[in-house]
């Protein structure tokens, strides 16, 4: 019984000094290691909307997953600390690579010991874990990037051995903060700085079909994510994402001129004569808003039913998307 705790501080001891050491013999030993038959996937463990900012405010979740493809049962190292066994790689339309964080760099420059775990999985069998990419990458410009990501089954000392991903598409736009800062909504009964408030969404639907009512713009847009509306169209999509961050402001400034003259999507800019909400369901982050509305013509109304789909961020709904279905006259 006096042997069992040496044992365990042994063979701990053992995992932590081969995880630090770098000697010729151990990159021999390595080599001889066959890891063909493991295959590393990587997918989003929660995908929403993602920003420039920190990693803490705007984390980037991504599942990892280690799967033994083979028929033998597959060994491999997992650092405690996960900045030894992986690497994200982003990449822009352009191939650039994105620099690793201060932090990552700082802690491989330290000379310290690294803990690891050696895992085994059987055939068919996957062991998964979730990063947060911004651990690993600075992400300073909104952009498209192409993730991918590499596993190292040895741990970072042996990075020569790694194991690459499939690749994920990923968006990142400017933080709220920064855009709501080159054009500051103003109200325009009062003169007085606009500020979205924490309100339900079904009061984010009606405040905002009120301030179309009204002609208040700023107050329209101010529930409104301008951007996922006019990414509805496909094609406007493609041209947003091969454009540059300068581009990208021009196309949404032009999309709120063209809906404020009536250009483009005439149905979420129409005045209703009146309203009524006939349903509001939503869960954490996601709902939808139904709501009936007539339209006056000369001689008749038309009726036609809105769903609205709102998304949470931050604590604040807003309307990203909608559907109309027309109900006849009366």
């Amino acid at each position: 019984m006096k042997r069992s705790p040496l044992l365990i501080i042994a063979i701990f001891s053992l995992f932590a000094q081969t995880a630090f050491s770098s000697g010729l013999s151990d990159e021999k030993n390595d080599a001889k290691k066959d890891f063909s038959d493991a295959s590393v996937k990587i997918k989003f463990y929660d995908r929403t909307v993602y920003y420039t900012s920190a990693a803490q405010d705007n984390p980037v979740y991504v599942t990892v997953s280690i799967e033994n493809t083979g028929s033998q049962t597959l060994r491999f190292k997992l650092a405690d600390d996960r900045a030894f066994s992986l690497d994200f790689v982003a990449r822009t339309i352009k191939n650039k690579v994105l620099p690793a964080t201060e932090n990552l760099i700082m802690k491989r420059s330290v000379n310290q010991t690294v803990y690891f775990r050696e895992l085994s999985i059987e055939p068919g069998e996957a062991y998964s874990f979730v990063e947060n990419v911004k651990d690993y990458i600075k992400f300073d410009e909104p952009s498209i990037y192409y993730l991918e990501l590499k596993f190292y089954p040895e741990l970072y000392k042996s990075k020569y051995i790694e194991l690459v991903s499939n690749r994920l598409s990923l968006e990142i736009r400017p933080s709220p903060s920064a855009a709501n800062s080159l054009i500051l909504p103003v109200s325009e009964e009062n003169g007085l700085l606009l500020k979205p408030e924490n309100i339900s969404p079904d009061k984010v639907v009606e405040q905002t079909i009120v301030a179309r009512q009204k002609s208040l713009w700023n107050q329209y847009f101010l529930y409104m994510d301008v951007q996922e509306m006019m990414l509805r169209n496909s094609q406007q999509r493609r041209r947003y994402n091969a454009a540059s961050a300068d581009e990208r402001e021009r196309m949404l400034k032009n999309y709120k001129a063209d809906l404020m003259q009536n250009r483009i999507d005439s149905d979420i800019v129409a005045v209703p004569e009146q309203f009524s909400i006939e349903n509001t369901s939503y869960g954490q982050n996601e709902g939808t808003v139904t709501v009936k509305e007539w339209f006056k013509y000369p001689n008749f109304h038309e009726v036609k039913r809105y769903i609205y789909k709102v998304r949470q961020r931050d604590g604040i709904w807003q309307i990203y998307d909608y559907s109309v279905t027309n109900l006849g006259t009366e």
